[in-house]
């Protein structure tokens, strides 16, 4: 079919120049990221060389057991408190964006999604203060008490600890830390569910929660997943809020939240560790810090596939 005098109009019109600015900076700060993801990566390997076929007394680590003896204990401390803050965070997140956009009248909608979004400026180090000092005390006597009762199950195993710096407080303050981001990008998705379909459901019948199941959730699975992956970024990389709060055991792989001997996590082990090493244990820690990027890059990797795969819906908003 030949094309149209208003196609060909379209397509020889020159643009114009603040169409071919905003173009070429959209295009030039993509290949920006790019290019500053290969240079991080690139720094990381390049650092991490050494470390990867040297011998353990090369190392000079303290368990002079090598390099995956060493960052086995501190990857499983990071992914063990990551998930566990992601299972506290994610149906709070969940909930308070239903709340907010179904259910809270709008005055209180509008304030309740300032302090949420406020969370998210809160320094770590505040978070991991808190934690610290009001919340660790908070939880001996439960702890105490979840081991004496349910103590068979391995999480809850103990003996807790006296101090209450545990990897359950950590889970908790990383919960907190994450919830602000995920609840906004859900509430945001949750907000942009056809209206259409709402209405479709109501009239249908449907009580108010059987039309968010039928309508307003799956219509936000997706984003539900996007945020809680962006959620469990930070909570991999988080620092000074574990550093804090935990009282970390090296070389310790334990499922236990309440016990005294906890594993530290990579980020915080290198926060920890970094300023009074040197030589090729300096080349160690960035070794560590090269699986935790490759661990961020592949989890992220998976919720974009997870993403993908929705099929959007169709019809009028």
């Amino acid at each position: 079919m030949p094309p149209t005098t208003e196609n060909t109009r379209t397509r020889g019109a020159p643009q114009r120049l603040g169409d071919r600015v905003f173009s070429g900076s959209a295009t030039g700060a993509g290949v920006l990221i790019l290019i500053i993801l290969a240079g991080v990566a690139a720094f990381l390997v390049a650092e991490a060389w050494p470390a990867l076929w040297a011998s353990p007394e090369e190392l000079r680590l303290p368990d002079q057991d090598g390099l995956v003896v060493y960052i086995w204990p501190v990857l499983f401390g990071t992914l063990l408190s990551a998930f566990f803050a992601l299972v506290i965070a994610a149906p709070l997140a969940v909930a308070i964006a239903l709340f907010i956009t179904h259910y809270a009248p709008r005055r209180l909608a509008t304030a309740l999604g300032y302090v949420i979004d406020l969370l998210a400026a809160v320094p770590s180090i505040i978070f991991g203060l808190w934690g610290a000092a009001e919340l660790a005390p908070a939880t001996i006597g439960p702890t105490e008490w979840l081991a004496d009762n349910l103590g068979f199950i391995p999480i809850f195993d103990g003996p807790a600890s006296a101090t209450g710096r545990t990897m359950l407080v950590a889970c908790i303050v990383l919960a907190v830390m994450i919830l602000p981001i995920a609840t906004a990008v859900i509430r945001e998705a949750f907000l942009q569910t056809p209206r259409l379909h709402e209405e479709a459901s109501l009239a249908l019948g449907a009580t108010r929660w059987e039309m968010i199941r039928m309508a307003v959730l799956p219509f936000g699975r997706s984003s539900i997943v996007g945020g809680c992956m962006l959620g469990l970024g930070r909570a991999l990389g988080e620092t000074m809020a574990v550093a804090i709060v935990l009282s970390a055991t090296a070389g310790v792989v334990s499922f236990d939240l309440i016990s005294r001997e906890n594993p530290s996590t990579i980020a915080a082990n290198i926060a920890l560790t970094f300023p009074e090493s040197s030589g090729m244990r300096i080349n160690a820690l960035i070794a560590s810090g090269l699986v935790l990027f490759a661990v961020t890059l592949v989890i992220n990797m998976a919720a974009r596939a997870v993403i993908n795969r929705r099929r959007d819906f169709s019809g009028a908003n």
